[in-house]
């Protein structure tokens, strides 16, 4: 699950990294509700890289919704769902101490803290391929594609209402 999320946040990070102080497509996310397909990859120790997964991703605010690997995770930024919707079970936790990692919207916020370890390979009005190296030297890549900028909606689409999942095993951390 953590892996799964991590995807989402460092995809959110490759909105548009170049080799300077500030990244002109991170730093436009705010006050937007933004999507993208990902697709990230991973090269371990110089090896050629390897497709992982590949997904969609809305944010919008501290609030995200990821769908990959055949999980979705929905967040309002204090509630986190995990939703696998083919075996009907979800688990619900409340959102405590989230990393970059964990929740892409924290990483949009403090992108500018990564900078160094960035690098675009490509970009365009609606894509971007960027590599984020690891301090264990592992290299990640991320290709987005259809990026779109849309106009804040709410958290409403950012939370799941218990009884609208009746046949599911509901398994609650909060």
């Amino acid at each position: 699950m953590k892996r799964l999320l991590s995807i989402l946040f460092l995809s959110a990070l490759a909105l548009g990294a170049h080799a300077q102080k500030n990244i002109p497509l991170l730093d436009k996310v705010e006050g937007h509700r933004v999507t993208f397909h990902y697709t990230y990859s991973l090269s371990q120790k110089g090896e050629p890289f390897h497709p992982v997964t590949d997904g969609d991703v809305t944010v919008e605010g501290n609030a995200y919704k990821l769908q990959g690997l055949g999980m979705e995770v929905i967040s309002d930024g204090t509630t986190r769902w995990t939703l696998d919707r083919e075996a009907k079970e979800a688990v619900v936790e409340k959102v405590e101490k989230e990393d970059i990692f964990t929740n892409p919207a924290l990483f949009i916020a403090s992108y500018k803290q990564h900078m160094d370890s960035i690098k675009v390979n490509d970009s365009g009005s609606d894509y971007l391929d960027v590599t984020l190296t690891l301090e264990d030297e592992n290299i990640m890549r991320f290709v987005l594609k259809n990026i779109v900028y849309g106009p804040e909606e709410g958290k409403s689409d950012f939370s799941v209402q218990e009884k609208s999942l009746p046949d599911y095993l509901i398994t609650d951390l909060r």
